[in-house]
């Protein structure tokens, strides 16, 4: 038996990278996939996505829907209902950074990152958690990182938008764990993938991975692993967490 076999699982931010390694994962062991990209330039990747979980033998669908707008995110939540009929799973996975020190960072810069990778997470938990409560089930994953908890230099955008998400996070598994809908975090640490590919040689690459334990960077697909774990029945009793994937880099 597959871990969620007959689920449904809604992923925003999947056309690429980590998404999309969390919506493949999720459809092999028996998902039904709604999936979420931006830009009309990732359209041609959702599609591929799709067939490629379609062939997998569960039902796969992609929407253009920016998750930083609320009204995108309520419309999204209600087609989806209309079109697998309920929702058990959502993955918080959309998220951008705009890089720069505080002294050069513009107020639209920082408002950007903050609708794009937190208010998303409210605009989406809002949506899911009314059909998760009829149902009295569900389990809310939020894509967190490493730098939400250490911070970073000339990330504070990115680093106050991440670490929001676990307070929230903990927040919403109070609120909802009388009706057993579980929310917990992950916090990925350098994870090889197209926003980090100047990471992967040369001395900079060195220089981050002396700084790992385990001594390499992460995978996608190694942050899918957990994304399966929390979404499945195995995580049961864990709700209000946020797990850290980052090879040991935060201890």
């Amino acid at each position: 038996m597959k871990l969620l076999n007959n689920k449904v699982a809604i992923v925003t931010g999947a056309a690429r990278g980590i998404g999309e390694a969390i919506a493949t994962r999720l459809a092999e062991q028996g998902a039904h996939i709604a999936f979420t990209y931006v830009s009309d330039s990732s359209a041609g990747k959702a599609t591929a996505l799709e067939e490629k979980l379609k062939a997998l033998g569960v039902k796969a669908k992609a929407y253009q829907s920016n998750a930083g707008e609320f009204a995108q995110s309520e419309a999204l939540v209600n087609d989806v209902l209309k079109e697998f009929g309920t929702v058990d799973v959502c993955v918080n996975n959309a998220g951008i950074s705009k890089d720069n020190l505080l002294l050069r960072m513009s107020p639209d810069q920082w408002d950007e990152v903050i609708n794009i990778n937190l208010k998303s997470v409210y605009n989406m938990t809002k949506q899911v958690i009314r059909p998760m409560m009829k149902a009295r089930s569900g389990s809310i994953i939020n894509m967190s990182s490493i730098i939400g908890i250490n911070g970073n230099a000339g990330q504070s955008s990115y680093a106050a938008s991440k670490a929001g998400i676990i307070g929230f996070t903990k927040s919403i598994a109070k609120e909802m764990g009388s009706r057993n809908i579980r929310c917990n975090a992950i916090a990925p640490g350098f994870i090889e993938t197209d926003m980090t590919g100047y990471l992967k040689e040369g001395d900079a690459a060195e220089k981050y991975k002396s700084g790992i334990p385990l001594g390499r960077f992460g995978s996608g697909e190694n942050v899918a692993d957990v994304v399966l774990f929390l979404a499945s029945d195995w995580s049961s009793y864990i709700t209000g967490q946020t797990i850290s994937v980052c090879g040991g880099l935060n201890m």
